[in-house]
């Protein structure tokens, strides 16, 4: 029992990496947390038959890689929604229906990105959980994805890869190269890494936070790149520039006048939940937002509009 409860603790420690991995691979954090908890499930019943060849590490990502291929079979692609078609009218009959479950969702940073490590190295892996990445990941057929994730991010080697996909080095080669070129085409790496947030980016920030909190849209604006786009998972819906978005705002959107804005970590940097005032008293969950800057302005805003999110990010559940 001692040696089955020391093997259960070394699986658990490496539930967040796993997690970080799983979300690469599905795009959505809620699957992510699943494909974990299976992941773990099936090594905690297969302890006994571990013959100790590889690393426990190794054979949990094994198991992963296995339960993520499992789910990825013959589902549609996840998305984000200006990689669909062009941006609509600020105007409320352009919204349509909310589509769940078709989206690249956003992830707490606390729960993909393990503590600690070498600052080149945890640069590397904050980048690879930007939206834009991993939206762009899922354009990969599923097993390219994961020779990718495997090799450029989690620094595997080939033969490592190999064994874990029972597959050649030759084909790990053949499956990295097209995944390669695949993101190049698609422009990944025109939206560089973001920097560690210095003084300008905070204060930017803050003045977001103001401007928002107080629903002063015309500062809001102003802090806008002119082809900032704007977002609202689960819509389609998208918004290009900064005129359209404060359109939007002090229109269809006015009803977030009023809310407060909590900060969090996501997908590798800047983000907020935003809590929408509750005519009942107080405010309720209603979206997590990811702000991209870029020049000194913001040029990203997407706003998910999923208030089931907010337990991910241990947030609570109403705000006075």
């Amino acid at each position: 029992m001692e040696e089955h409860r020391l093997e259960e603790h070394r699986l658990e420690e490496h539930r967040v990496e796993l997690t970080g991995y799983c979300y690469r691979m599905l795009g959505s954090a809620f699957d992510a947390e699943d494909a974990v908890q299976e992941t773990l499930l099936r090594a905690w019943r297969g302890l006994d038959g571990f013959d100790g060849r590889s690393s426990v590490r190794t054979w949990v990502y094994r198991i992963a890689t296995n339960v993520c291929l499992d789910l990825l079979r013959g589902r549609s692609r996840r998305a984000v929604p200006t990689d669909l078609g062009e941006p609509s009218a600020p105007v409320l009959a352009a919204l349509g229906e909310p589509r769940p479950g078709e989206w690249v969702g956003p992830a707490h940073d606390a729960r993909v990105l393990p503590a600690g490590g070498d600052p080149a190295e945890v640069a590397v892996t904050r980048d690879s959980v930007r939206l834009a990445f991993v939206a762009a990941l899922q354009h990969l057929p599923p097993r390219q994805r994961a020779v990718l994730v495997l090799r450029d991010v989690l620094r595997w080697r080939a033969d490592e890869i190999a064994g874990l996909l029972d597959t050649s080095v030759a084909a790990v080669n053949s499956a990295l190269q097209r995944a390669r070129a695949t993101l190049a085409a698609r422009g990944v790496d025109a939206d560089p890494p973001a920097a560690a947030l210095d003084a300008e980016h905070r204060e930017l920030l803050d003045r977001y936070v103001r401007a928002f909190e107080r629903y002063d849209i015309d500062a809001l604006v102003a802090l806008l790149r002119a082809d900032a786009v704007q977002s609202m998972p689960p819509y389609r819906m998208w918004l290009r520039g900064a005129g359209d978005i404060g359109r939007w705002m002090t229109g269809p959107g006015a009803g977030c006048q009023g809310s407060r804005l909590v900060p969090v970590a996501a997908n590798g940097g800047p983000g907020f939940a935003q809590y929408r005032r509750d005519p009942a008293g107080g405010h309720r969950p209603f979206s997590i937002q990811l702000v991209g800057c870029s020049g000194g302005r913001i040029a990203r805003l997407h706003f998910f509009l999923d208030p089931g999110l907010f337990p991910l990010f241990g947030l609570p559940a109403r705000l006075p």
